[in-house]
């Protein structure tokens, strides 16, 4: 028993103070973390991070370092920690291979929830569709198409091509060409359209709706027919013109280009 006893006591002296050392290492370095990571948190908020993803990109600093504050400690009990580094780079190094592409949604998600190109609600275009946004995620935007389709929309397609948010600026031209038949009278047009621009609610009367002749093709007219709305009304209003400009051609006589077709009868 002294044996043992002495053998615990020689042991005790050389690594007690490993040991305690080891548990300050753990219990400041867990303040300092918990510290950072409300002070990241705090950050976040303050730049107008989406709630979202907030959550998600603190824990994974948090996790990296009590990682590493995991491997300062076992290095000061003596455990070689090479090794385990090795191992982590080498699954981190596969992880990565394996999910690259998912990866770069996720880095193109983050980008979008920071600097927020667009956000719920908006009407945009993006990747070659249109519709209201109705969710980002971290990997994908959600659209909402006008027939009541859901479109999910990869983030790295996002951030790779062109973005227009018809919904950005508050107010939007909706732009329309409208047709009529080479021998009509262009004011007459000109005036049964600005009437029926002014009799929508949702035009808005400053900037003031517009009507010019865009181009002169073979047998016809084309006019650029250009009002004003608030974003949100834009297909209210696009829809509003091309029915009631119809209805109003038809009231005053107005012709539309009538198509033409040629035949040839082969000779005898």
């Amino acid at each position: 028993m002294e044996d043992y006893f002495a053998q615990f006591s020689n042991l005790a002296v050389q690594y007690a103070p490993k040991v305690i050392a080891a548990l300050l290492t753990w219990l400041v370095g867990a303040f300092v973390i918990n510290w950072l990571t409300r002070l990241l948190s705090a950050l976040m908020s303050k730049r107008g991070v989406d709630n979202s993803v907030r959550p998600f990109l603190v824990s994974i600093v948090e996790v990296g370092l009590k990682v590493m504050l995991l491997l300062t400690v076992a290095g000061m009990f003596g455990v070689q920690t090479t090794s385990f580094i090795a191992i982590f780079g080498a699954l981190a190094f596969a992880i990565g291979s394996a999910l690259s592409g998912s990866l770069g949604h996720f880095a193109s998600g983050i980008l979008v929830l920071i600097f927020k190109p667009y956000k719920v609600g908006d009407l945009v275009t993006i990747a070659g569709q249109t519709g209201t946004v109705i969710e980002i995620q971290v990997f994908n935007t959600v659209l909402l198409t006008l027939d009541n389709k859901k479109i999910i929309v990869p983030n790295g397609a996002v951030t790779s091509g062109v973005i227009t948010n018809i919904s950005g600026q508050g107010q939007i031209r909706v732009d329309m060409l409208i047709n009529t038949a080479d021998d009509s009278d262009i004011d007459k047009v000109r005036s049964v359209i600005l009437d029926v621009a002014n009799s929508c609610p949702l035009v808005l009367k400053d900037p003031a709706a517009g009507v010019v002749v865009n181009k002169l093709p073979v047998g016809m007219i084309e006019f650029a027919v250009v009002p004003w709305c608030k974003s949100e009304h834009y297909w209210d209003v696009y829809f509003y013109m091309q029915e009631n400009i119809k209805k109003a051609f038809d009231k005053n006589g107005i012709s539309t280009p009538k198509l033409a077709m040629e035949m040839m009868m082969p000779s005898k």
